[in-house]
């Protein structure tokens, strides 16, 4: 298994166009499958402490039964709760106030990682559908999260998928 490359940022800048390709004509059927292994694959490969550029960037969307466990967690009022840590975004989600995360410690660890959103517990979405499902986020997560990237760059490495057929077209 090799490692990482180290300018892979830039590599999933350059291949968003045949990500967004893949995503557009992959069947979750056939793909859905391989994503559980793709995942942990990345996941042996990847440590999320080292990053966190999720938790320094993006913020999660606040459900409302996250609030309610989060706020009694913490023993505030929901209300205080929302007034302290969120905001409402443009598309109506309660989202974290600031940049980092209030709950992203100095070792990149989560202070409330046992009762954190469920955004936060499913991202980056790597073994599940909504890496198809939802392109334009997924084509978001790709350039800022190392998982995301490993999984789209395998996914699009295998026979018939853009990359390959790329190299065929350049071959005739």
């Amino acid at each position: 298994m090799s490692p990482l490359p180290k300018d892979w940022e830039k590599k999933a800048l350059s291949g968003l166009a045949r990500y967004g390709r893949f995503l557009k004509r992959a069947g979750v059927r056939e793909t859905l499958p391989r994503l559980e292994e793709l995942h942990e694959e990345a996941f042996s490969r990847i440590d999320c402490l080292e990053c966190a550029a999720c938790c320094k960037n993006y913020s999660p969307r606040f459900k409302t039964p996250d609030i309610r466990r989060i706020s009694k967690a913490l023993g505030l009022k929901e209300g205080s709760f929302i007034e302290k840590y969120l905001l409402l975004d443009e598309e109506g989600d309660y989202v974290v106030n600031q940049k980092p995360c209030p709950f992203l410690q100095s070792d990149n660890r989560c202070g409330i990682y046992e009762i954190r959103p469920s955004d936060c517990s499913r991202f980056p979405y790597t073994d599940e559908d909504v890496l198809l499902k939802r392109p334009t986020l997924t084509l978001k997560n790709v350039t800022f999260c190392p998982a995301v990237f490993h999984v789209m760059e395998q996914l699009t490495a295998e026979p018939g998928s853009a990359k390959d057929s790329n190299s065929k077209r350049s071959e005739k």
